[in-house]
């Protein structure tokens, strides 16, 4: 029980707890991000919830964020990442290239 109760006072204490982060959330709709962009804050640690509304599979890619993830059909996913440096931070659907095309600004 001791164990357990110095774990979590390390976790808390590491910042690594869960709702530490900012939630933001994007739909794919018609083969496309909705919404294209979104303005993040820098140096916060960000998550961000993927809704696919279309019935087909779709991957979330980012080449910029090295985050790669199926969105399946009428699911979900989430993905975590930041801290990040102020810049523009793109990603796309792979399965709808042409279509599903986003961007994350970090001020």
């Amino acid at each position: 029980m001791k164990f357990i109760a110095f774990l979590l006072a390390v976790i808390i204490s590491s910042g690594a707890v869960a709702g530490d982060e900012e939630v933001f959330v994007v739909t794919i709709e018609n083969h496309r991000f909705n919404p294209k962009e979104i303005a993040v804050p820098a140096g916060k640690r960000i998550k961000l919830i993927i809704k696919n509304n279309d019935s087909s599979v779709e991957e979330f890619e980012s080449y910029d964020l090295n985050r790669e993830k199926l969105v399946p059909g009428k699911g979900e996913i989430k993905v975590l990442f930041g801290p990040l440096k102020p810049g523009i931070y793109k990603f796309f659907g792979e399965f709808h290239e042409k279509t599903a095309q986003g961007k994350i600004v970090v001020k």
